[in-house]
This record gives structure tokens, C-alpha cells and sequence, in this order.
């Protein structure tokens, strides 16, 4: 399977938020807080959202920040959403995806990579240890009410 990877553009976002929705289960995503979203992103300058494309065909993506952290001279990369479409998962576009982002550290100077996953979500745990990450910590996350 010949997978190509490049950073998100406007024509994709539709296709992305329907992964955020229908694989990652997040329902509150749509067209326009995404773009909203992203375009804030992008001018941030540390985040990235890079796209995988079969046959020209978004099938996948992942979406990394470059965060600070005392100690660590260039910090660490959080991947904070990683989604492939259903009838290409088990085809290695998950795997090629955080090779992409690995490389991506790597030439970046970045030694670091953190993601947090559901706790039910055991296949996704299996996926990560597969490709080499370790399971080190909990991620811990409190809804704070808004008035």
C-alpha cells in the first residue's frame, strides 16, 4: 500500500473532521470550529497536522504540538490526535503516520514524543506499545465548568 503524507490544507478539512467524529468518537468538531481552530494553530507556529493520502484519498492523520518543558532543551512533541479511517486500519497508515512524526522530531532536534489514550481504548494501547512507545504514566484531565 502506497501511502503518500503531507501537512494538512484548506480542501481537507471536511474529510478530517469526519475522522474526528466517526473514528475518535468526538462529536462536538465540526466544518467551522475546526477551521477556526486550525487557523489559530497554524499561527501559533508550533503545531503541525500531517495527512495520509491513499490512492489520493485521505485516509488517515495526526495532529502534534512542540511543547516547552524545563529540562528538556527543545521539549517534546504531544501527539494530540491520531485517526485512521476505518477500512484502513491494520494497513499500516497508523504506523506510517508516527514514523512521519518521528522523522519530523528528528530533524527537528525533538527527542521526545508523548500522546495520552482512553483507558478502554486497549486496542489503541496495543497499537502504540507495537510501534515502540511506552506505557509510563496516566494522563489525568478535569472538566472545568465555564459560567
Amino acid at each position: 500500500m502506497d501511502i503518500k503524507i503531507r501537512e494538512l490544507l484548506s480542501k481537507d478539512y471536511t474529510e478530517v473532521v469526519m475522522l474526528w467524529k466517526d473514528v475518535l468518537g468526538v462529536r462536538t468538531v465540526t466544518d467551522e470550529n475546526f477551521r477556526v481552530t486550525v487557523e489559530e494553530m497554524f499561527r501559533a507556529g508550533n503545531y503541525k497536522i500531517f495527512v495520509a493520502l491513499f490512492s489520493n484519498h485521505l485516509v488517515g492523520f495526526i495532529s502534534i504540538v512542540h511543547a516547552l518543558a524545563v529540562g528538556s532543551a527543545n521539549g517534546y512533541l504531544h501527539i494530540t490526535g491520531l485517526a485512521v479511517h476505518n477500512d484502513f486500519q491494520r494497513h499500516k497508515v497508523g504506523t506510517e503516520l508516527l514514523r512521519y512524526t518521528e522523522n519530523y522530531a528528528k530533524k527537528s532536534g525533538i527527542s521526545s514524543i508523548i500522546l495520552c489514550t482512553g483507558m478502554k481504548r486497549t486496542d489503541a494501547h496495543a497499537f502504540y506499545e507495537n510501534n515502540g512507545y511506552d506505557k509510563d504514566s496516566y494522563c489525568f484531565d478535569k472538566t472545568i465548568k465555564i459560567d
